[in-house]
């Protein structure tokens, strides 16, 4: 099979260990060239990683001949850009989480790549993740018997000085909203995963803090197109995190936490088991995996364009935007 030589473009903190390793660390797979604008910085990075290639080009990454794929780990606003940038080149792209500032864009990338033919791949790295692999194949088995709805709760305190800058995630233009823009998507991208498209949704957003220019506060309901309902509360101006999903079947219920290592809960009649997996070293490795694997044409990444609009669309019926 043929090795992809994976190009970084935007080679900062989630690529450190989250992401960047696992290009390398994937059967059939090295990264061979990074990009960040500050370019002894991709330098840096590239000693640090034993990374062949730097630049401060965007274009001289995607036009380098010896890349086969591209990998965009920019904050969200460059996103779009990037990604019809390497759908013009014929280079396969799979571009981090939000997929872009919102729903338009993302509808915007998905027929870009799809003029181009070429695959577009999302970062919704739970799809592949072990821990949520076991949510979902106990979900299948009707572990739980029928599924009837879906609860979550999140909150977290928003731990900041006013000597220093806001970050980059709580201002829209950049972001395209606040911490629910960031955090959320992961969550009902994994519900589409588990239990199918959400056909509809809606919520309430307020600013109660005021600390930053974004929304702090989301309230949402959803209708699964399976008829399952759902309801969720994100708070980002808390006093203590708290991180459940909560799924009910008419036989149990799972609870188990979207971002901790918490053990899986699974509640019936015959009382509780407990699941604990934890998350390998470098999380996005396994959907990375996948992504190499379809592009050697033996198997499907269960993260694309197609599934990642889904959850864009949620998220802007959610923000009524």
């Amino acid at each position: 099979m043929k090795i992809i030589r994976w190009g970084i473009i935007g080679c900062g903190k989630v690529t450190e260990v989250k992401s960047g390793p696992g290009f390398q660390k994937a059967n059939h797979s090295k990264l061979v060239a990074v990009m960040r604008r500050n370019k002894n910085l991709a330098a840096d990075y590239a000693r640090r990683h034993d990374i062949a290639k730097f630049y401060s080009n965007s274009q001289e990454l995607i036009h380098d001949p010896e890349v086969d794929a591209v990998y965009i780990a920019t904050p969200p606003h460059k996103h779009h850009d990037y990604v019809l940038e390497v759908a013009k080149a014929g280079k396969p792209v799979y571009v981090e989480k939000p997929m872009a500032l919102n729903y338009q864009q993302c509808q915007e990338m998905v027929y870009a790549c799809e003029q181009a033919k070429v695959p577009l791949f999302v970062a919704y790295y739970r799809r592949a993740l072990p821990r949520f692999l076991k949510i979902k194949s106990l979900l299948d088995s009707a572990a739980i018997g029928k599924i009837q709805a879906v609860n979550i709760i999140f909150t977290r305190p928003f731990n900041h000085t006013p000597e220093t800058p806001l970050p980059w995630r709580v201002i829209p233009e950049i972001s395209g909203g606040g911490f629910f823009m960031d955090l959320a998507c992961h969550t009902l991208d994994y519900l589409d995963f588990m239990l199918g498209p959400i056909e509809s949704a809606s919520g309430y957003t307020s600013n109660i803090g005021n600390q930053y220019p974004a929304e702090d506060t989301v309230s949402a309901s959803f209708s699964f197109a399976s008829g399952i309902q759902g309801t969720g509360l994100w708070s980002f101006n808390c006093f203590q995190r708290q991180d459940q999903t909560e799924i009910i079947g008419d036989r149990g219920k799972l609870l188990f936490s979207s971002f901790g290592m918490e053990a899986i809960r699974l509640i019936t009649d015959t009382g509780l088991q407990e699941f604990s997996i934890d998350h390998p070293e470098h999380v996005q490795q396994p959907l990375i995996q996948t992504i190499v694997d379809q592009l050697n044409g033996i198997g499907n990444c269960p993260s694309n364009g197609n599934t990642a609009v889904r959850t864009a669309l949620v998220m802007e019926q959610i923000l009524q935007r």
